[in-house]
């Protein structure tokens, strides 16, 4: 089965998006559940932004690819 590159693209964009909201979720545990002085919501919080920053370029790499394409709002 042949998928295009902007069905992979698309599907690498929906990964991501599921691993931010993971990692959002373990930072709120461990926000709740961790004892003082635990580093691993500073770890979580790290993934977060640093899968965001990931997630921006590539949409912004998609674009310019022609992989993704803006569209307004129906109206």
């Amino acid at each position: 089965i042949s998928m295009s590159a902007a069905l992979l693209f698309k599907l690498y964009i929906l990964i991501l998006i599921l691993a931010i909201g993971a990692s959002l979720a373990s930072g709120l545990f461990f926000l709740v559940k961790d004892e003082r002085g635990s580093r691993r919501l500073l770890g979580s919080l790290t993934v977060r932004i640093t899968l965001s920053v990931i997630l921006f370029v590539s949409l912004w790499v998609g674009y310019v690819n022609g992989w993704i394409q803006p569209h307004g709002l129906a109206g």
